[in-house]
């Protein structure tokens, strides 16, 4: 048990000496990497939508053309 307790709070120790050596972005950088991180995500959105629109199209021609 108290191997426990100590390696626990060893843990702890090291994740606080870890966590000082962290550089933490100013709100700046924040913004500029949120904006970016939405555009990719509106970006992937529509050409995920594009993908969908034309093989529906696809579907719904082949079905058409098949008789289906």
């Amino acid at each position: 048990m108290a191997d426990t307790i100590r390696s626990t709070r060893d843990f702890v120790g090291d994740v606080r000496t870890e966590m000082q050596k962290v550089t933490w972005p100013d709100t700046p950088q924040l913004k500029n990497s949120t904006f970016i991180i939405f555009v990719f995500v509106l970006a992937l959105t529509l050409i995920i939508f594009g993908m969908d629109l034309v093989a529906n199209n696809w579907l719904h021609l082949l079905r058409g053309v098949l008789g289906g």
